[in-house]
């Protein structure tokens, strides 16, 4: 079963979570959104009873809450800590956490802007973990349970920018920087633990490959951690960390450009493709966006 959000062309209209058909063709409705995100392991255990739509007739965005959570794991497997700014300290003894607004979310198949003042953009593979219960104070077991399902993530990042302060919130929230694959339910997933194979590729060409039982960090004790601080509500979301292989890292530095195509796949997740375009198409997107508010 792959989950989606999806927006019918009505003005006015609220997202809706949705069933994708195996041909990806058509979608079923599940519930709006806040239902869904009120009861996901029920709305997950019944047939959707939703009327069936072409893709061809919705839009489709990320199932996320407007007030949702996206907490990101900055270092999460030994080659890419090794690769990266802590290459010659001791590991250290929590995860790095940053946050993502929702706002920074998109799908697959959307177009991803260069910002004006990056060289381009860096790509990092992940696996999205949902949070589908609350978790107040919860141990690792019990937060691991409360996951209700898994995406195909990839964690576009402007470097310039995420390298101006010892903080990444600017450089991980550049528009439609963050697209997401369909929710996957955890019941057809099981444990990360298990060793998903998760790959990026760069117009073909593979850049990163690796597995998710290579992580430092699992999910269940950083959802626990997080929970000793602030309560997890169904519809947050945790970006698991990327392998080793970024762009940034490598001799000569490579940058996504405009007119690449990066793809992540995942193991029995699926396969997340976006295109880098120019940043002058960022402004014709905000504009179009405005009107369609007004």
């Amino acid at each position: 079963m792959r989950i989606v959000g999806i927006r019918r062309p009505n003005p006015g209209s609220d997202v809706e979570v949705a069933v994708l058909s195996d041909q990806g063709d058509r979608v079923t409705v599940v519930a709006s959104l806040v239902d869904f995100w009120a009861d996901p392991e029920g709305c997950l255990s019944r047939p959707p009873a939703g009327p069936t739509l072409a893709t061809t007739a919705v839009e489709q965005v990320p199932p996320v809450l407007p007030d949702a959570r996206v907490l990101c794991i900055g270092l999460n497997y030994l080659q890419h800590v090794a690769e990266g700014s802590y290459r010659d300290q001791e590991l250290p003894p929590y995860p790095t956490l940053f946050a993502r607004w929702t706002q920074s979310l998109t799908v697959d198949g959307a177009e991803v802007p260069v910002p004006s003042d990056e060289d381009g953009l860096d790509w990092e593979g992940e696996v999205v973990a949902w949070v589908g219960a609350p978790l107040v104070d919860a141990s690792p077991e019990e937060a691991l349970a409360a996951v209700v399902g898994y995406s195909v993530f990839n964690d576009l990042t402007s470097r310039r920018a995420q390298k101006l302060t010892s903080q990444w919130t600017l450089g991980k929230n550049g528009d439609r920087s963050g697209p997401l694959g369909p929710i996957v339910p955890a019941s057809e997933i099981g444990d990360l633990s298990q060793g998903l194979r998760l790959q990026t590729r760069v117009n073909g060409e593979t850049m990163q490959d690796a597995r998710t039982d290579q992580m430092i960090y699992s999910v269940g004790e950083t959802l626990s951690l997080i929970s000793r601080t602030l309560t997890l509500r169904p519809g947050d979301l945790l970006a698991t960390g990327t392998p080793a292989g970024v762009g940034y890292s490598r001799k000569p530095p490579r940058l996504l450009q405009p007119g690449d195509t990066v793809e992540v796949e995942v193991e029995r997740l699926g396969v997340v493709r976006n295109h880098v375009v120019r940043n002058e198409q960022r402004l014709t997107a905000a504009v179009a966006a405005q009107k369609a508010r007004v």
